[in-house]
This record gives C-alpha cells, sequence and structure tokens, in this order.
C-alpha cells in the first residue's frame, strides 16, 4: 500500500473497522490508475466486488469518504502561516443514451442530467494544493426545474428577489465563507483567505465578512455587479456606482500579466464569450476604498458593507478585443501597491481549483463512472476528490520544492522503477531530486521537456503516474520472487 494513504486516512471511520480497511485497500487500487475503470484497476473480480459492495454500503456516505481527507488537510493548513480557500462550483454530467441515473438532476436543461459539486481548495500562496477542506455535491429537482422554466423573465426575478438566501442555490456560497471562518478558528496561527469568482458576488456573503476580525477569514471576491456607494445620491436620484468610483481613483502602478486564450465554444450567443488572443497584458491598477449600499430584502434588513477595491484594466489592448478588466473586493488591506499584488496573487491562485476540476473529469474520469443510482456514485466522486488532489500535489511540489529528495513523495520501489525504465541502469545511492523525478515521472506520460516547454502538466503527470505505480508493482513482484 502507497505510504501516504495510511497518514491520510488514519480518522476514517465507519462504525466497522473492516469497512476503514477496505477503504484504504480500494483508496491504493483507484489511485494507482485513476483513469482506468473499477474493475481494471482492481485488477480482479474480487476486489471488483468488493469496491462495489463498499460503495453500496449504507453506512458509505460521501461525507464520511471525505472526512478523513478534510482531517488531514486541517492539519497541513495549521502548518502554514497563509493559506487560500478558493471555491467554485463544477458541473458532473452523467447523461447517458440507454439509462437514467437514478437521483441525477438537470444541468443547464432537461436532457442533460448529473450533478453539481461545490468544492473549497486549500492552497498556500506558492499554489501547493493542501487538499480539500470541503464539498457540496447536489442536484437539481426536475419538476422545480421545469416549473422554473416555464416562468416568465419578469416573475422569475420577483419571485427569485423574495426568497431568503436559505433558499437559493446561491447559498452554497455564503455557506462556504462560513466554513472558511470554521478552518480560521481551528488554525488562529495561519491567515485563511477565501477567494471566489464573480459568480460568488453576493451581497450577503460581502456583509458576513465585513467585519474580517481575527477569529474570521479575509475574503477575495470578484465583482461582477455595478453596485450602489453610500452617500447621497447625484443630482438627487442617481446613487454613486463602484467601477466608476474605483475607475476615478489614483493609479498605484503598473502590472504585466499573462493572458489565456479563450475560444469560444457556446452555441448560446447570450452566453458566449468574445475572443480573446493569448498575450502579456499591461495593466494600470486603482485602489480605493468604498462602503457599498445594502439591497432591499423583503425577508432581511442588511447593512452597508465597507470594502476595499482593487481594479485592473488593460492599455493598450487589441483593437478587436474588449480589455481585460478586474474589479476585486476584498477585506484585506490596499495601503500600498505591494499589498494590492498580494491581493491580485493570491486572487490568481483560484485557477487552480480549475484544474482541479480538469483532474477529476478528465484525469479520474469521474463522469464515465457506471452506476445506476447517486447513493453509490457519490461516494466513488468522493474518493476520486481524494486521488485527484495527490495528482496536483505531486505535480506542484516538484514545481516549487525542486531541490527537495524525491523520497519524501515516491516510495523508494516508485522512484526506482522509473529510473531505470526512462535512464536504462540501475538506480543511484544517492536518492534524485524532486525535479527530477517529476520531469522522469511526466515524460512516461508524454511530457517532452524541451527548452521551450512550460513545467509538466497535469495530464501527462497522471497518465505517468499510472505507468509509475505498474513499474513499481512489477519490481515488487521481482524482489518477491527472488529476481531483483
Amino acid at each position: 500500500m502507497q505510504d501516504w494513504i495510511e497518514e491520510e486516512l488514519k480518522t476514517a471511520d465507519f462504525g466497522d473497522a473492516r469497512l476503514k480497511v477496505r477503504y484504504k485497500i480500494i483508496m491504493d487500487d483507484l489511485s494507482r490508475l485513476p483513469s482506468e475503470s473499477i474493475p481494471a484497476a482492481c485488477e480482479g473480480w474480487k476486489e471488483t466486488i468488493a469496491a462495489y459492495r463498499f460503495f453500496d454500503n449504507p453506512d458509505v456516505t460521501e461525507n464520511g469518504v471525505l472526512k478523513p481527507h478534510y482531517d488531514a488537510t486541517l492539519r497541513r493548513i495549521q502548518q502554514h502561516p497563509i493559506v487560500l480557500l478558493p471555491q467554485d462550483t463544477t458541473e458532473i454530467e452523467v447523461t447517458r443514451a440507454r439509462e437514467k441515473m437514478k437521483g441525477a438532476g438537470p444541468l443547464n436543461k432537461e436532457s442533460r442530467l448529473g450533478f453539481f459539486n461545490h468544492v473549497m481548495l486549500a492552497l498556500t500562496p506558492e499554489r501547493i494544493p493542501l487538499g480539500v477542506i470541503g464539498a457540496k455535491i447536489y442536484a437539481r429537482d426536475m419538476g422545480e426545474f421545469l416549473d422554473n422554466k416555464k416562468t416568465n423573465k419578469g416573475t422569475k426575478e420577483k419571485k427569485k428577489k423574495q426568497k431568503p438566501i436559505e433558499e437559493k442555490e446561491s447559498f452554497r456560497w455564503l455557506e462556504g465563507y462560513r466554513l472558511a471562518c470554521e478552518v480560521k478558528k481551528m488554525s488562529p496561527e495561519t491567515m485563511v483567505v477565501s477567494i471566489s469568482d464573480s459568480e460568488g458576488d453576493i451581497y450577503e456573503c460581502l456583509s458576513e465578512g465585513e467585519e474580517a476580525w481575527a477569529s474570521k477569514a479575509q475574503w477575495i471576491v470578484r465583482a461582477c455587479q455595478d453596485r450602489n456607494l453610500e452617500g447621497n445620491p447625484i443630482k438627487g436620484h442617481t446613487w454613486r456606482k463602484l467601477w466608476a468610483e474605483v475607475s476615478g481613483g489614483e493609479i498605484m502602478g503598473e502590472l504585466k500579466i499573462e493572458v489565456r486564450e479563450n475560444e469560444p465554444k457556446s452555441n448560446d450567443k447570450r452566453k458566449r464569450k468574445q475572443k480573446r488572443s493569448a498575450r502579456i497584458a499591461t495593466v494600470t491598477v486603482c485602489a480605493k476604498q468604498v462602503r457599498l449600499k445594502a439591497p432591499h430584502r423583503q425577508t432581511v434588513r442588511l447593512n452597508n458593507v465597507k470594502a476595499n477595491a482593487v481594479l485592473l484594466r488593460e492599455k493598450d489592448a487589441p483593437a478587436d478585443e474588449p480589455p481585460i478588466e478586474w474589479l476585486l473586493l476584498t477585506s484585506l488591506p490596499t495601503g500600498n501597491f505591494q499589498d494590492v499584488l498580494h491581493i491580485i496573487d493570491y486572487y490568481c491562485c483560484r485557477w487552480q481549483i480549475e484544474i482541479y476540476f480538469r483532474v477529476l473529469k478528465s484525469g479520474c474520469k469521474i463522469e464515465g463512472r457506471q452506476f445506476e443510482d447517486e447513493r453509490r456514485y457519490r461516494p466513488c466522486m468522493a474518493l476520486y476528490m481524494i486521488v485527484a488532489w495527490r495528482v496536483m500535489f505531486v505535480m506542484m511540489m516538484g514545481r516549487d520544492f525542486p531541490d527537495m529528495k524525491c523520497d519524501s513523495v515516491f516510495s523508494e520501489d516508485e522512484w526506482k522503477a522509473v529510473y531505470m525504465i526512462v535512464k536504462k541502469r540501475l538506480p543511484p545511492q544517492q536518492v534524485p531530486s524532486l525535479k527530477e523525478m517529476v520531469k522522469m515521472v511526466s515524460g512516461l506520460g508524454g511530457y517532452l521537456g524541451r527548452k521551450h516547454d512550460g513545467p509538466p502538466g497535469p495530464k501527462a503527470m497522471w497518465i505517468g503516474m499510472q505507468r509509475m505505480f505498474d513499474f513499481a508493482q512489477a519490481r515488487q513482484t521481482f524482489k518477491a520472487l527472488g529476481l531483483s
């Protein structure tokens, strides 16, 4: 069994010691071959049946599967002075031609079935993934979805505004921030920063985090709404607006950022993003403290909120493309340009959760798992969430701690087997560096490592790690038979 599994799952408790043992065995099997089917990863009918029985056990739930990983992640968080907690939601589509999975609900239309997975991932500012600290897996009700679809837009918006936040699907963002605050309480020596993209620009979330004192988590939210500001209306009827207020502030400095290419794929013109070319963009940076005017709510009275705003706006954008523009709202200080640069860098770390979702869906093939109902599928998805974290962890450790000895991450059989396969010679007495080993493992997955290539990506890592486990198992077998 892989060394990391014992430490990661030591607090697992399903009310039966045999289930804990089986959990570790299944984790060992599936993490070795994350892209393969469960029968292929288990390597035998007996082990395959045992895995499916484990997921079918009523005492095995997604929360029970993730609980030991949450505990291990919290222990890692407590070892760092600053930890970032980006949260985001991804669709898990399980639409099939022949049969429907029981419990799956509609995604953006009734013909697409699946689940939503809202995840909070813990990261260091160096982008090392410490683990998943919270997850909410849920499905929409088909009846409510169809009723809502029939309702005209005006009535729909009116009903939505009348609902308390606790009854809305967007409540998950507020729950995420509250979880970040719980993490902060359990990690008093760590500065915890909750990070949300524009979907998390919800006034109740900003209000909850206004007073980010020592026992609360700090927060960064990318704004998408041009909110009203506190104060007297302009000309007696128009409120001052957030974007104009921050845009009129003094430019603190300039920054170069890498812009990824964006190729529109949606056929829906209302949702189609404008094409964006890859480039190094020069952006100006403004920052200003603002007080947001509370919107009207029928069920609760909200207070005005103080926040620091950071605006990035691209200079000299291509003529046929809109300029890059971000407006970040935060509880973190913006007293000088260095403080603002930290906020921008922290927000940019949010991209790691997108990579995590890619590993979960493309690397672990979670959308292709064949289950009849959600009761089995949910704990299986939870297990693969831990596997996806492990792949990302190994990849990022190789990038950020290249001189560390590789035996801190890989077992002796793993690194020696890879070394012999790649180098075609016996392994050295001195343990290689993590950078060298990650390069060899990713090379097994197709990474070329040319001078102009960037660091290994997640796809090369998950394919390479699968091959590494095969080679390590072969080495262990040869040793047991006295052939090495």
